[in-house]
């Protein structure tokens, strides 16, 4: 994979986040997803400026969904993978795995 295909931390956080939540992924409930899965609490701008960029990149797309059926129900974008989008992920994920191979902490930063 060429060196620009990887991705970056937060990235990898957004993509594996709408990895996980399949056909329920769009932008707060991602945002959701990484806080509760990292400890970390991003901020919405940040899930929607990297979604814009992965958008760019190819690795998903967007669709709107239906209105919510509740009176000025709203629409909300949907986050799908694409098949670049798993091939980056899973060849980022991969390349992490080799690093950490045989790494662990020192007992005094545990």
């Amino acid at each position: 994979m060429p060196k620009g295909d990887f991705v970056g931390e937060f990235e990898i956080c957004v993509l594996l986040a709408i990895a996980h939540l399949g056909e329920e992924a769009y932008g707060l409930a991602i945002r959701r997803e990484i806080a509760r899965r990292t400890s970390r609490d991003p901020a919405i701008g940040a899930v929607y400026a990297t979604l814009g960029r992965l958008t760019e990149k190819g690795l998903v797309t967007l669709r709107r969904s239906q209105p919510l059926p509740v009176r000025g129900g709203r629409f909300r974008n949907c986050v799908r993978l694409t098949r670049e989008g798993e091939r980056a992920l899973s060849a980022t994920t991969a390349m992490l795995s080799r690093m950490l191979a045989g790494w662990s902490p020192r007992p005094d930063e545990a």
